[in-house]
């Protein structure tokens, strides 16, 4: 059963003496099958104005010959880094329309970082190293958060007012549709249930530091 609990939260005191409240939501994302869904994104769009965007930066790395961490989720117009913490070359693409880029063979960090612009999902990957995979979920909305191993996640210091609360995973089987929440000073919380694939692991082969 799918529910919504409602426990009081104060947020904070204004520098003017006022209080300021704002709402917490806490989401439970489990499988078709019961089990905890990490690497879910839980993003909170209001439905009233925009919310103005700041600057903000993010990092994607490459350790061990992997793309860590496997989702990222950064609000439009976030500048990622790059950087290359093996001993051995990379070379970084994606195709996704929401930010086609890549960074040809290169070791240390890149110059410049990559502007993720446009809301929507990007799938990294490394030319050289096909089990590289990792992915990027651009919002426009500054009120998001994924999931950890136990499924959970929270998202905090949200305005009150009305939101669609929507779920997205790398690898998500069929969307489940937003929820039109209405949240108060107080902190809400919800059980849903997404349909995700298994990961599968991919070969990896032994480290040769002689190759890329």
């Amino acid at each position: 059963m799918k529910r919504v609990c409602l426990v009081a939260l104060l947020a904070g005191i204004g520098m003017t003496g006022q209080i300021a409240f704002a709402a917490a939501l806490a989401v439970r994302v489990v499988g078709l099958d019961g089990a905890a869904v990490a690497d879910a994104a839980v993003v909170a769009d209001p439905m009233a104005k925009a919310i103005p965007n700041k600057r903000a930066s993010a990092i994607v790395e490459q350790r061990d010959r992997e793309l860590i961490p496997y989702l990222t989720i950064v609000r439009s117009g976030t500048a990622i880094e790059f950087p290359n913490r093996d001993p051995i070359k990379h070379h970084l693409y994606s195709f996704s329309p929401a930010k086609p880029f890549e960074i040809k063979l290169y070791a240390g960090k890149p110059m410049q970082p990559v502007i993720f612009d446009k809301p929507g999902e990007v799938a990294l990957g490394c030319n050289i190293h096909d089990w590289m995979e990792a992915y990027v979920y651009v919002v426009d909305s500054p009120y998001f958060a994924k999931t950890g191993a136990s499924g959970e996640a929270t998202l905090e210091g949200i305005p009150p007012g009305q939101y669609q609360v929507r779920l997205w995973h790398p690898r998500l089987k069929r969307p489940l549709a937003p929820r039109q929440l209405t949240l108060s000073d107080d902190s809400h919380k919800l059980d849903l249930v997404l349909d995700v694939a298994p990961r599968i692991a991919k070969v990896k082969p032994p480290a040769d530091a002689s190759q890329y």
